[in-house]
């Protein structure tokens, strides 16, 4: 990755939205030398996808909530029926197996206090963990999506 890649990627994580002109003019390349830059990072798995990201209030999902796991239960089998719960249940926008003291930590986004006791109800309902607990997040310091390349 040269100084090119990075600053189209830079742009990219701002807007992907852009014309190839439009970037190609911003980096000071041409049109189809951008263009061949994206195709390659695209097909390296560099660029895995273009999205719209969205105003969690606006879509009604404004509370965001961290959700702290321990488990005793540590099987291939448990591990691959939770990894399961998680895909398939789209209020979880973030899971990530942790060191330390907590087994896993879940991002998850809700409307209310309430909506979220349905997704606990839920959750444990489906799976047997140790512990749960919540952190709600009051304000939002810094939420970015772009990678500091």
């Amino acid at each position: 990755m040269d100084k090119y890649d990075r600053l189209i990627l830079q742009k990219l994580q701002i807007d992907a939205s852009q014309s190839i002109e439009q970037l190609a003019t911003d980096v000071n390349l041409s049109r189809n030398a951008c263009w061949r830059r994206i195709k390659a990072m695209e097909g390296t798995g560099l660029i895995k996808q273009r999205v719209a990201l969205l105003d969690a209030d606006k879509a009604g999902l404004g509370l965001l909530v961290f959700v702290h796991i321990k488990t005793n239960e540590h099987s291939a089998k448990w591990l691959q029926k939770f990894s399961q719960i998680v895909k398939d249940t789209p209020a979880i926008i973030g899971a990530h197996r942790m060191s330390g003291e907590l087994d896993y930590v879940l991002r998850v986004r809700v409307g209310s206090v309430k909506d979220y006791d349905v997704f606990y109800q839920n959750l444990t309902k489906r799976i047997t963990v140790a512990q749960v607990s919540a952190s709600f997040v009051m304000e939002n310091i810094k939420d970015t999506t772009e990678l500091p390349i």
